[in-house]
């Protein structure tokens, strides 16, 4: 080829750009509060952008989506435990 192997190897001094992707996780996850990293990246390909899932875990993770809790289903019969 004409280069040296070190300069072939090179990584690229700018990594991808993901404002676009977490633009549409953050309005995914402000539409869907409940929605985790497996819904999100099934939104995202719904939507026509594929990610990775591991590129999505990581996304929400550094941008603090978090999707919220279920909360359980106590049933309360009116009586008092003792």
């Amino acid at each position: 080829m004409g280069i040296a192997r070190s300069t072939y190897y090179d990584r690229p001094d700018a990594g991808a750009d993901d404002t676009a992707v977490v633009a549409q996780m953050k309005a995914i996850c402000d539409a869907f509060e409940t929605y985790g990293y497996r819904r999100v990246g099934a939104e995202l390909r719904h939507r026509g952008i594929v990610v990775n899932a591991k590129k999505v875990r990581r996304l929400m993770r550094e941008h603090a989506l978090n999707p919220k809790r279920h909360k359980a289903f106590h049933r309360n019969d009116g009586q008092q435990s003792q």
